[in-house]
């Protein structure tokens, strides 16, 4: 079975930076087990990043989110801790400027993949956006979310992102 991990923005600026929120840096360890266990099972390994640049609060959604995060070249654009060691430069990245990434989708759109999982920030919107372009790119492949390796920072949101993405048969596991 073809296989991909797609790590989402999993950057300092979203775990303890400008958006980061408690409990995000508590995903890093199972974070890195996944990629090295995909890496050991011969499947893909993607990281997207969220890239922003100086002009950010004149976009659309700097004007709906006035702060400043994910700057590229800035320590916050960097993936956090022993994540980022798990990003080589023959690693696949996608880098958006926005919730989700259509280069992304329509690179998996051309991959025979038969499972796509998702982990990493912000479960509400970065995970949710992807999941879903993941779900439209290749609508016969499994496609999984582990609850333990996302999060968000409202609790109340990140369980109706879930819910949504549950909804939209895409696999919800260890809730």
């Amino acid at each position: 079975m073809k296989t991909v991990l797609i790590v989402v923005d999993y950057q300092n600026d979203f775990v303890d930076g400008a958006l980061g929120f408690p409990g995000a840096e508590k995903l890093e360890g199972a974070i890195c087990q996944k990629i090295e266990a995909a890496a050991q099972a011969g499947g893909d390994v993607i990281f997207t990043f969220d890239t922003h640049r100086d002009d950010y609060l004149e976009t659309k959604e700097g004007r709906d989110l006035p702060i400043p995060h994910c700057l590229e070249g800035t320590p916050g654009w960097e993936l956090y801790g022993r994540v980022k060691d798990c990003h080589t430069p023959q690693t696949k990245a996608f880098y958006k400027e926005t919730f989700g990434s259509l280069a992304l989708a329509e690179y998996l759109s051309g991959m025979p993949y038969e499972q796509v999982e998702l982990v990493g920030l912000v479960s509400n919107i970065c995970v949710l956006s992807n999941a879903v372009l993941a779900r439209a790119a290749l609508p016969q492949a499994r496609i999984r979310i582990d609850a333990a390796c996302t999060l968000g920072p409202d609790p109340a949101l990140h369980q109706k992102a879930l819910d949504v993405m549950q909804g939209l048969g895409i696999e919800v596991y260890n809730r």
